[in-house]
């Protein structure tokens, strides 16, 4: 249905917790917490709070690699944040992200007597361990490093037209809106034209090499090429953009990247739900498939 409705803004707009849709009970105008409620901590250097969203995946999946690139170092403890129950409103959480968005991230490595790192925002969080671990994942200098960061902020910039724009307004919202639909599908469409085109020249989004850049874009229009997201497939016929489905499988089939999907999600297939992780036998013997009920 389209509502072609005229909406007249008032002069001072004022908060209807009504007027939210499925998310009206997590959205609110204001910031900092809402609750008290101490975060979990466990026994590794790193310790992440986030949930299997997209955002989520980028920092389980960097983690991974580094952990399957020989760097102990990268061990962590990934807690599981439920945002629909409110659960990134705790004041825990707030002091780690003041935004209160997943993921969030506490870097404990310093040791006993050392205040741990907090690092907030997923392309933050993903040149935060790149550097931490000698440029893992992350070219050092030149040209290389330039295109990673370009690509690594593109996607940042971008995906919110994807997530908040297309994704809400096609899947999420009250009513289903002509104007709004037809915008961010434009805008979709024309991202991923801009990753075709890039990809039909060069393996991965910065060159020969992959980093960080395609792990950031990996989880949003990897997943949105394959026909994962929204079930908005067919009406964007992604089926088009033959390059970055060549792309989304590439990397689909390393063995870090499928482990790192499964950390934190609660969504699929149960062998493919790992609610938390703390140990990497945990894919082995934690999956929702294995866990009681």
């Amino acid at each position: 249905m389209t509502d072609n409705t005229a909406y007249v803004p008032p002069q001072v707009w004022h908060w209807d917790r009504g007027n939210g849709g499925q998310f009206a009970s997590i959205n609110r105008p204001v910031a900092g917490a809402t609750h008290e409620q101490a975060l979990p901590v466990g026994r590794h250097p790193l310790q992440l709070y986030s949930l299997g969203t997209p955002n989520g995946v980028k920092v389980t999946v960097m983690l991974e690699e580094l952990l399957a690139a020989g760097h102990a170092g990268a061990e962590y403890d990934a807690w599981l944040i439920r945002i629909n129950e409110g659960q990134q409103f705790g004041s825990g959480f707030v002091e780690v992200n003041p935004n209160s968005k997943i993921p969030a991230l506490l870097d404990r490595s310093g040791g006993p007597g050392v205040a741990p790192v907090r690092v907030f925002e997923s392309g933050a969080i993903l040149m935060y361990l790149a550097e931490k671990f000698g440029g893992a994942f992350l070219p050092a200098g030149g040209p290389e490093r330039a295109e990673t960061l370009s690509w690594l902020f593109w996607q940042v910039g971008s995906a919110p037209f994807l997530g908040g724009g297309f994704g809400h307004f096609y899947a999420y919202a009250p009513t289903k809106q002509q104007y709004p639909i037809d915008r961010y599908a434009m805008e979709v469409k024309r991202q991923m034209d801009v990753l075709d085109r890039l990809l039909a020249t060069r393996p991965y989004l910065a060159g020969e090499q992959y980093t960080i850049a395609d792990m950031a874009a990996w989880p949003w229009y990897g997943a949105l090429a394959k026909g994962q997201m929204y079930g908005a497939g067919e009406f964007l016929s992604v089926h088009e953009y033959t390059h970055v489905i060549r792309w989304a499988d590439q990397i689909a089939r390393r063995p870090a990247a499928q482990r790192g999907r499964k950390v934190n999600r609660t969504h699929g297939e149960p062998a493919s739900q790992l609610h938390e992780r703390h140990e990497a036998s945990d894919f082995d013997t934690r999956t929702q498939d294995k866990v009681a009920p």
